[in-house]
């Protein structure tokens, strides 16, 4: 095949260590450029940075031979160094969410990820991933209850 298309664009979400508040409310919107700067370096189309002091979100599109976990492992190696700079024992927890979405829906994602601080006046982290999974049409995982909270699943 002569030509090829690819397009990768996920919605990925980590979270701090533990889930604490080490991002400083202050520093939020310079982090976030300072992750889609990051992705930008390593050929990733960035749609939308954006989160809480505890979470962020990232709509990237990845190269065609970038494997997702790959991406998130650029994304919160070189965020962690940059970020200890400023908060000494900054981490990320392990472990990242990572949802495919269609081209035709960036535009709904780039929303939600610019209303984090709305959303999260109403929902806490916890009921947020829950409302990400069922939109997706993923089970939830064990520890999580099987209900989301009213209005959860509009995100």
């Amino acid at each position: 095949m002569s030509h090829s298309l690819c397009r990768s664009i996920f919605h990925i979400v980590f979270s701090t260590k533990e889930r604490r508040n080490l991002i400083p409310r202050a520093s939020l919107d310079t982090t976030w450029a300072y992750i889609a700067a990051i992705a930008r370096n390593h050929e990733m189309r960035v749609f939308a940075v954006g989160g809480m002091q505890d979470h962020v979100h990232a709509l990237i599109e990845i190269p065609p031979e970038m494997a997702p976990a790959d991406a998130v492992r650029i994304l919160k190696c070189n965020s962690s160094r940059w970020l200890r700079e400023s908060v000494r024992l900054f981490s990320w927890q392990t472990g990242y969410a990572g949802f495919s979405v269609s081209p035709s829906q960036t535009g709904r994602v780039v929303r939600y990820v610019a209303r984090q601080a709305e959303h999260h006046a109403r929902y806490s982290f916890d009921e947020e991933l829950r409302a990400i999974l069922k939109a997706a049409g993923i089970g939830v995982p064990i520890g999580f209850d099987d209900t989301a909270p009213e209005g959860a699943q509009d995100i």
